[in-house]
């Protein structure tokens, strides 16, 4: 699956674009560079059912913003995306 389509399907299942998820976390704190990954997964399974995988790429764009590793763009791996920039702002909004 593609870190696009992780996101898209946490917007799905949660109602809640990327943005947000963002958003959300800068509230509780958990922007911050010492901020662990099992934080905020714990976090997010707790309030959203999200696992692992799932979680693990909203980490990403938390930490990271909405850029990926241009490995990723055009292969055919598990994490093959379209771009190296996610869109972060919600599936209907998305350029296509």
């Amino acid at each position: 699956m593609s870190f696009q389509a992780y996101l898209d399907t946490i917007e799905t299942k949660t109602g809640l674009t990327p943005r947000a998820f963002i958003a959300l976390a800068q509230e509780r704190g958990f922007d911050a560079p010492s901020t662990k990954a099992g934080t905020i997964l714990t976090w997010l399974k707790e309030e959203y059912g999200l696992g692992r995988g799932h979680g693990m790429a909203l980490v990403h764009v938390m930490k990271h913003g909405p850029r990926i590793d241009a490995k990723h763009v055009g292969t055919t791996g598990s994490h093959r995306d379209d771009s190296d920039t996610l869109w972060l702002d919600g599936k209907a909004t998305r350029p296509s």
